[in-house]
């Protein structure tokens, strides 16, 4: 790429230029700033980051050589129109030098997640993969699903599509090598057998059940099995029940026989046949218009652990390369890649991804279009998958348009809401009150941005539903005002339902105007008689009521986003319900712990028994010294 234009050279190309469409002269603006930063820039790699006038992150780019790649930028005449709305809003400039391109293209995914400019490629379903993890900090390791940072030591299988692909094969396992899935604490405070054990789903390592070396052999045989050695467990258990068989002994017998069950459940699950194949992540990419699938398939010692889709947001005017390679790269951003990564289609940069990769997981990683054999037959079948997913989004994404301009023209909105924000609360007579927002938006529900309010106002009678919605309206939209006062952000929904009626709406109303809101659109939706759904009431802010007809879709998707609240405002509920539960009365003695507490309530029971036991009774608790004894007595006799 060409490097930047001398001040003569710009002033003659800016005399000629015609500002295009919705261009401004704020264009010329975001090319000095371009051109300043261009006078102090270095021919070597490195990231750049593109700013507003408010410091916004616009777009992250990397380069093998910034001088050259940002002197790109004030060659308008190369520009699409992407690119020159970007220069137009660009004031400012960031540079990061890096010692290679491959160390700038792995800073660029970081930045990309970090920020979320506007104008990048942005990978949308950016959650952790979930994970098997086995235990190797305890004498009888236990399996169990992991998301997240992998801080605990032991062996991880994964990456899985999803967690219901980690739930079912679990569930096998447990049939099958019967180890413990309990925690460490469960564990150690077992008497007898639990009921995994009675359903033959666990070898009861807490009781004794079994050796510590029969069970590390069960442990070898599920690494192996997770290794991708299968048919070495599948032959060692036929044999195993052959053997029980023979010896007249039929309940071991048929225990192998289902173990054996389990195995082959695992192994016939598989949605592709990728025996033979080593650890991989097979990608294929479909593409209408400016609308993007990739298609991702997870293969792990020969077994499809699942697939994923996922639609890549900002890729309007972008190339399909560009987006691609994008997208793998804030895919590995926070998972290590397997040593293979098949891909469907040529991609420039493929040697540079395979260098950035094999730097950050410290092995060679290969990136690569296969051209013949197996591998390009699961290629294609990723292909086929991925126009499917993409042909179904689309389907979908008409019918929503279609109902997100009819419920416009119904609900009287100025246009199509990008945000919506739908409130409900929870309580059981009055107790661990709790309100929930959820949000949607024309792609659906953005569950990373629920939120949930813990009823604090002093003032707020249990049970006051009015004095609640009051309180979270009052909170969420004192922080939007404090935080976004220009409503630039994109976190002002231009939409808000309650769940309610009149009451509702107008605690509602009062607390945004107690906050100086007045314009924010509003509509309560209280249930029609005897609560039926389909008979719904909308609310109004001016008084105004509205019923839809039964069979409405727009009535449809609003009952959908107000069950949404309401399963949200009851699992807070009961989240914060258990916690409750799980408190007691010690924990307001100063110095008691949680190993003080536990110590107390094996010894006595209860809280209550502490509560009223002398002095001598609490020094005689293991673990209680004599000033701490003191310490609980005088709290609780005062």
């Amino acid at each position: 790429m060409s490097g930047p234009q001398s001040p003569d050279r710009f002033n003659e190309e800016k005399a000629t230029y015609t500002l295009r469409g919705n261009e401004t002269p704020d264009l010329e603006v975001g090319m000095a700033a371009i051109r300043e930063t261009l006078k102090t820039l270095p021919a070597r790699p490195g990231v750049y980051r593109m700013q507003d006038s408010r410091g916004d992150v616009l777009y992250v780019g990397k380069a093998k050589a910034l001088k050259n790649r940002v002197g790109s930028y004030v060659q308008i005449n190369r520009l699409p129109q992407r690119l020159l709305r970007m220069v137009a809003q660009t004031r400012s400039m960031t540079i990061i030098t890096t010692d290679s391109e491959a160390e700038a293209l792995l800073l660029e995914a970081q930045l990309i997640k970090k920020f979320r400019p506007a104008y990048n490629v942005l990978l949308r379903d950016d959650k952790s993969f979930p994970f098997i993890l086995l235990r190797e900090d305890h004498d009888f390791p236990r399996i169990q699903k992991h998301r997240g940072a992998r801080k605990a030591k032991g062996k991880y299988f994964g990456p899985f599509a999803s967690g219901g692909s980690v739930n079912q094969t679990l569930n096998a396992m447990q049939k099958l090598f019967l180890l413990r899935s309990c925690t460490d604490s469960f564990f150690n405070n077992r008497s007898r057998p639990c009921l995994l054990y009675q359903i033959k789903r666990c070898s009861a390592p807490c009781v004794g059940r079994i050796s510590k070396e029969s069970y590390a052999e069960l442990v070898e045989d599920s690494r192996n099995f997770l290794s991708g050695k299968s048919t070495g467990v599948q032959q060692k258990l036929a044999s195993q029940m052959e053997k029980a068989a023979d010896a007249l002994d039929f309940e071991m017998a048929a225990l192998y026989r289902d173990r054996l069950k389990a195995l082959n459940f695992i192994q016939n699950r598989q949605a592709i046949n990728a025996a033979g194949l080593p650890d991989a992540d097979i990608f294929a990419l479909a593409a209408k218009g400016s609308n993007v699938c990739i298609q991702a398939f997870f293969i792990r010692g020969g077994q499809n652990w699942g697939h994923r889709s996922f639609f890549p947001a900002h890729t309007t005017d972008v190339a399909i390369e560009e987006v691609f390679s994008s997208f793998l790269m804030q895919f590995y951003d926070r998972m290590p890649p397997p040593k293979l990564v098949l891909i469907d289609r040529e991609l420039p940069d493929a040697e540079l991804l395979s260098e950035a990769l094999s730097t950050q997981a410290k092995y060679k990683v290969s990136v690569s279009k296969p051209q013949r054999g197996d591998r390009l037959k699961l290629l294609k079948q990723a292909s086929r998958n991925a126009e499917e997913a993409l042909d179904r989004r689309l389907a979908e994404s008409s019918t929503q348009a279609k109902i997100m301009r009819e419920m416009v023209d119904l609900l009287e909105l100025d246009g199509v809401p990008e945000r919506i924000e739908v409130y409900d609360n929870s309580h059981i007579q009055g107790t661990n009150m709790v309100g929930a927002m959820v949000v949607a938006g024309p792609e659906g529900f953005r569950k990373n941005a629920y939120r949930k309010f813990n009823i604090k106002n002093p003032d707020t009678k249990p049970g006051d539903d009015f004095a609640m919605m009051r309180e979270v309206l009052e909170r969420r939209f004192a922080r939007a005002q404090k935080e976004d006062p220009d409503r630039r952000k994109g976190e002002w929904p231009d939409l808000v339902l309650i769940d309610g009626g009149k009451g509702q709406m107008s605690a509602a109303r009062d607390a945004l105007e107690e906050i100086g809101v007045a314009d924010v659109n509003m509509i309560g939706v209280s249930k029609g008689p005897d609560r039926n759904a389909g008979r719904e009431t909308f609310h109004f802010m001016d008084g105004r009521e509205l019923n839809l007809p039964i069979n409405s879709p727009v009535l449809f998707y609003l009952q959908r986003l107000r069950d949404e609240a309401h399963r949200f405002a009851i699992g807070a509920h009961r989240q914060k319900r258990s916690k409750a539960i799980g408190t007691s009365s010690l924990d307001e003695v100063p110095g008691i712990g949680p190993a003080r507490k536990r110590a107390m309530l094996l010894h006595f029971g209860t809280a209550r028994t502490v509560k009223s036991a002398s002095l001598e009774e609490l020094r005689a608790v293991p673990g209680i010294s004599e000033a701490v004894a003191q310490k609980i007595y005088d709290y609780f006799h005062g």
